[in-house]
């Protein structure tokens, strides 16, 4: 708003503005602000006793004032010029500081407090600096990759909306790249925004990259001025695929060679150390002169043990430039004779051989009912325990999975033996008859008993093992008897018998059953007399004692003449 003062305050103003004078020992006084925040400006001026009011105006590029605000010292009242640019951006305080808000480029003036008396006007002048730090800087528009020896445009960095301008450097693995001819071309440029007046810098970089750049990070700054001083802000880290030509070439096995077995698949893969690496090659197997052209890899399937050789690969345009391997195929035969079920009698002999032929070194082991034994098997006269399944197998320990394995079932046959065995109790009244029985099949058992006795525990028999067992039986014969065995399987039927006499004790058992009877009625009757005499005792004792006093005097007498006997006899 314009100023509401009256028309002689007016001319008074007029006249004393143009004998205005700088306070002395102010100097000039700088503000710095940042962008978009208030500006504050004391009025560095001692407000006079006699004060009518104070005034703020800024200059123009030209010199001429232009007036913004005005405080009354009488009323306290604020009042703001009709300045579009500073319209609801403006605050005087009581002490003439004036503040403005959302700080813009645009403020960068020196502005100027005015307190005025009646006879005076003093004034302070104050600049006003305005910083925006820039946004922080991108490099766009990058290479795909970078080739050596070959100059080519790596990229732009660019940094938005500084004040003032700033500038921009490029570094690689954190150190500066100065500017080389045919190496390093930087072109850096800045464009203001005529609305905003801020400034947008722009960095190009042309590089010639070489293979000490395959992983190294490239990132550019930019500097600028802030209101406290100088600042650097950095952007992320760029890494660029860097091409360059193949110089060598390598073939690899797959799987590796030192495992290949007769019937794998092996996969040649030929690769070279460019980058983009070579997508053709040429594959050269043993005994062909000519190249086999290819993708980097070539396979071969099922191979045999005569695809032994060496194996090489090139460059299609470059077949000087060669690299070559040699491959074994490791094979393993084995042949067991016999094999497969095999059937044999008891005593025969039966030689057994298992031959190995392999690409090395290979091991053997024999398994019997899958335990291992310590040797070969070796039979110069077979029994029923060598009955069983054989296995020989072998394999190579450096190539995984190359095994075989080769079976022998063998069969002991046998006709039935026999053998009885008998067994009396303690007691005598039992015996026990074994029927001990080898063969192979396993043999059926029979008993069969002549004669009269009873059975007092029926057949038991045995586990079957290494073609033997036994079945027994338990018996208490009345009369002598005759027990037979027989064992059959389908080779043969085998009898044998056993004659069982009568318990020869059992009369013996009847004596001693008299006598114990004649024992006990013997104590039966020494109990009886020795209950009469006991009963006869009582009764004389109750007679004698009416005796008893009378006789003392004679027993005493008695007992003298006893005495002088025994004097005259010593």
């Amino acid at each position: 708003m314009a100023s509401k003062a009256g028309p002689s305050c007016r001319l008074v103003f007029c006249l004393l503005i143009s004998a205005a004078v700088l306070r002395p020992g102010l100097g000039w006084y700088t503000v710095n602000s940042a962008y978009g925040d208030t500006i504050i400006m004391p009025c560095r001026l001692d407000v006079p006793h006699n004060l009518m009011f104070g005034k703020w105006k800024y200059e123009k590029p030209d010199g001429s004032p232009v007036f913004i605000a005005f405080r009354s010292s009488t009323k306290k009242s604020v009042q703001y010029d009709d300045v579009p640019e500073y319209k609801d951006r403006l605050s005087l305080s009581e002490n003439y500081t004036l503040s403005i808000s959302n700080a813009r480029i645009s403020d960068e003036k020196r502005f100027v407090c005015m307190l005025v008396t009646e006879d005076n006007v003093f004034e302070a002048p104050t600049t006003v600096k305005v910083f925006k730090q820039p946004s922080k800087p991108e490099i766009v528009s990058k290479a795909p990759f970078l080739e050596t020896e070959q100059l080519k445009q790596l990229g732009d960095c660019i940094s938005k909306d500084s004040y003032p301008d700033g500038n921009i450097t490029w570094y690689r693995n954190g150190k500066v790249l100065q500017p080389l001819e045919g190496v390093v071309v930087i072109i850096f440029k800045k464009q203001m925004d005529p609305v905003t007046q801020l400034y947008t810098m722009t960095s190009s970089l042309e590089y010639k990259a070489t293979k000490a750049d395959i992983q190294m990070p490239f990132t550019c700054s930019v500097t600028y001025f802030g209101p406290s001083g100088q600042k650097t802000v950095h952007s992320e880290q760029a890494i660029f695929d860097i091409y360059y030509p193949t110089e060598q070439v390598t073939i690899q096995v797959l799987p590796s060679k030192n495992a290949i077995k007769e019937g794998d698949n092996i996969t040649l893969k030929c690769l070279g150390n460019g980058n983009p690496p070579p997508e053709e090659f040429l594959f050269y197997l043993p005994g062909q002169p000519e190249g086999i052209r290819s993708s980097n890899t070539y396979t071969l399937t099922d191979v045999r043990r005569n695809a032994t050789g060496d194996y090489k690969c090139s460059l299609i345009d470059k077949r000087s430039m060669i690299a070559s391997t040699a491959i074994t195929v490791h094979y393993l035969d084995l042949s067991l004779n016999p094999s497969g079920e095999v059937t044999k009698q008891i005593g025969d002999a039966l030689p057994v051989s298992c031959t190995i032929s392999a690409s090395r070194n290979a091991t053997v082991v024999w398994m019997k009912d899958n335990i291992r034994l310590r040797s070969s098997p070796s039979f110069s006269s077979l029994h029923y325990q060598d009955a069983g399944n054989y296995v020989c197998e072998t394999a190579l320990q450096e190539v995984e999975g190359l095994k075989k394995r080769e079976s022998l079932t063998l069969i002991v046959e046998g006709k039935p033996q026999i053998k009885m065995t008998k067994k009396t109790d303690p007691s005598g009244l039992s015996k026990t008859i074994i029927c001990h029985v080898e063969g192979f099949p396993k043999p059926a058992i029979q008993w069969t008993i002549t004669g009269s006795g009873s059975v007092i525990n029926q057949t038991e028999e045995s586990p079957y093992i290494n073609g033997r067992y036994y079945s027994k039986i338990i018996i208490s014969p009345e009369e002598n008897v005759t027990l037979t065995c027989t064992a059959e399987n389908q080779l043969e039927r085998t009898v044998n018998s056993l004659n069982v006499s009568a318990n020869e004790n059992r009369e013996k058992v009847n004596d001693q059953a008299k006598l114990i009877v004649g024992i006990v009625v013997g104590l039966l009757l020494a109990a009886l007399v020795a209950g009469v005499v006991y009963w006869l005792y009582m009764k004389k004792s109750k007679t004698a004692s009416k005796h008893v006093n009378k006789d003392l005097g004679n027993l005493e007498e008695n007992k003298k003449l006893e005495e002088n006997n025994h004097k005259t006899e010593a």
